[in-house]
Formats: C-alpha cells, structure tokens, sequence
C-alpha cells in the first residue's frame, strides 16, 4: 500500500533490450564454468536471463594445442547499454580467472556479446554483431537454437540461415551437460529451459 492507502503500482519484470551471449571455457570444469558464467550473468543489475541454449562440445579453432571446448549461448534482456555490459561480462571474465593473452588461447571462461538488439556498434572495444560470428559453427549452433528466426543486421540473414551457409567444417556436437545449477525447490518460480525461453516467469 501506498501512504494514501492506495494499493502499490505492480512492477513488471524487466523488459529492456534483447542481447545475445556466447560462452565457452576449455579449461578446468568446463561445465561447471558455464553454469558459474550463467549466474553470474544473472546476478548483474538490470539483467534478466531469458533464454539459454544447449551445452555443445566444440573442436578448437586457431590457436596452439587444447582440449575442445564447451560452447553455449545465453538471450538476455537488459537496461545496460553496451559499454556498461562489456564492462560487466569482463569483470565476470576477470572473476572467474581469465587471463588474456594469445588470441585463441585456452580459456577458463569467454563472454562475448553477438547480438545487441539491432544496433550495429563500431566502438574500440567493441563491434556488434561480432565481427566473426557469422563463419563459426561453434558460435551459430547454439545461437541459432534460441535465436534461429532472429535477423544479423548486417548480413540480412536470419541466424538459422547463416548456420544452414556456414562452410565452417570444425566439429560441433550437442550434448547432455546441463548450463544451469539445478532446479528449484518446488513451489519456487520455474527454471528456465535449457534451448529455449523461459517458461513462465523468471
């Protein structure tokens, strides 16, 4: 109730724009590494997870000699603007013990922001959507499992589409491995549905 007795205006979940994550992680418990990244994702402020897909196994590209990866994706719906999210995502990176250094080293744990609604961002820490995405079948796989009919602003495709002409021949293999902790006790709010969206309210 309000002080004049009037009953209290509802707060809605959050609604703000719609952004897509890939994660992946090849050293130690990568597993159990995407699940910490996921919680993380949706402890941040002005963050609601939305959408998360299936855990792939994927071989590496680049780089030296490393084990393969553990690749997913997650669909956010957030408040932050895009510098304020990578800023976010590097300090979760930073957290979870990621050191940077040679490009496509092994890696505890990689955030990186594919899709941020329909903004086409050139920035000099940051350009959306991601500048390699669209020949990565490691990155498409996943994506296109929450994100299919969703459009590449720059390319005019849809992500199922880029996935269908990805000549990409790098192994991607879907597997069990769960990207979230464990259900809730009952009578909590329903968890969400690994590939796919929410169901009900987060």
């Amino acid at each position: 109730m309000t002080p004049n007795g009037r009953p209290a205006p509802r707060i809605s979940r959050l609604r703000g724009e719609e952004v897509f994550i890939a994660l992946g992680s090849n050293l130690g418990n990568a597993g159990k590494n995407l699940r910490e990244a996921v919680g993380r994702i949706a402890a941040l402020p002005g963050v609601r997870v939305a959408k998360l897909s299936s855990v792939y196994r994927t071989e590496p590209v680049g780089g030296p000699p490393q084990p393969p990866y553990l690749n997913a994706a997650v669909g956010i719906e957030t408040s932050l603007g895009p510098g304020a999210l990578l800023r976010a995502l590097r300090g979760i990176e930073r957290g979870m013990g990621r050191a940077r250094g040679a490009r496509n080293a092994p890696r505890t744990i990689d955030l990186d922001i594919l899709l941020f609604g329909r903004r086409m961002i050139r920035a000099a820490r940051l350009t959306v959507p991601h500048p390699r995405m669209s020949g990565r079948r490691f990155v498409l796989a996943p994506l296109a499992e929450i994100a299919g009919g969703g459009l590449h602003p720059a390319a005019g495709m849809t992500i199922a589409a880029l996935l269908d002409a990805v000549e990409d021949s790098h192994r991607v293999e879907k597997t069990g491995i769960p990207l979230r902790a464990g259900r809730k006790r009952r009578g909590a709010s329903r968890p969400l549905r690994e590939g796919g969206a929410a169901r009900g309210r987060a």
